[in-house]
């Protein structure tokens, strides 16, 4: 990191139902969302393990903290908040850009994450072209047009909604968007603060001993399942998943299959 940036914690919160014995599970979201998509697996885990739920910077809890906003940057956000909540291990649960970073940190702190379980990954370094395609249109619309035309374009062409608009009762669209409508999209505004190139962390992955489960929905996005695919060649303990009827987000369309997937994943880390 550049030394003239500040190290700034992201903003978080807990949920220690299970007690204090319990494991840490850290749940980090995606573009455009916060820790609210995660409310059937908080549900779901939350007799069992203790969660933390993280908002990025730029996002939910975190909106007024200031960029750069990329993914160098918001691992080191949430290295430093798990560090400030005295987190010394924990299972990891990323949904997209949240799963990258996930991934980032990873390959920096490997004794960090006792497990990683990861939506839709993007690959930290490989490129998305449709996926940039479509951030760089909104990014731009949001800087001409304001917020409320980007989240609208956001909603309308991002292909990862897909099975939500197609499904809006049982996919719980009108939620989504409520989520989406508190965004107030600085990472998108300041188009000035570009994080740094990534530099490669294939090496570092492929000498993570961590368990990792993977997964998608049968709907996914091709570049998500192409990120998903050289993850799976190059990650050494990987699992993989998909999520039928699914689209870009299972965890929100479909929460009892991918809750259920998770946790057979983690009771077979305990045999």
């Amino acid at each position: 990191m550049n030394s003239c940036n500040p190290i700034i914690a992201a903003r978080y919160e807990l949920i220690n139902d299970a007690g204090p014995d319990a494991p840490w599970v850290a749940m980090v979201h995606g573009v455009s969302q916060s820790h609210k998509i995660f409310d059937r697996q908080i549900a779901a885990f939350k007799s069992d393990f203790r969660l933390i739920l993280i908002d990025l910077p730029g996002h939910g809890l975190s909106s007024d903290l200031p960029g750069p906003y990329g993914i160098e940057e918001y691992s080191v956000a949430i290295e430093t908040t798990l560090q400030n909540a005295g987190i010394t291990q924990c299972h990891y649960w990323g949904t997209h850009l949240g799963a990258a970073t996930g991934l980032y940190l990873a390959s920096r702190n490997p004794d960090l994450f006792l497990s990683l379980i990861l939506e839709g990954p993007v690959f930290p370094g490989r490129p998305m072209p449709a996926v940039n395609d479509v951030l760089t249109k909104i990014a731009a619309t949001a800087r001409m047009n304001g917020m409320e035309a980007a989240r609208e374009l956001w909603w309308q062409e991002g292909q990862w909604f897909d099975v939500m608009r197609a499904r809006p009762e049982e996919c719980r669209a009108a939620a989504q968007r409520t989520v989406i409508e508190e965004f107030e999209g600085q990472p998108w505004l300041d188009s000035g603060l570009a994080s740094r190139p990534l530099s490669p962390i294939d090496n570092q992955l492929a000498e993570l001993k961590s368990p990792v489960l993977i997964y998608n929905g049968e709907f996914d996005l091709a570049d998500f399942v192409a990120a998903t695919d050289a993850l799976e060649q190059s990650l050494p303990n990987c699992t993989r998943a998909t999520i039928k009827d699914a689209g870009g987000f299972p965890l929100w369309e479909f929460p009892d299959r991918v809750n259920g997937e998770v946790r057979r994943f983690l009771n077979s880390l305990e045999s």
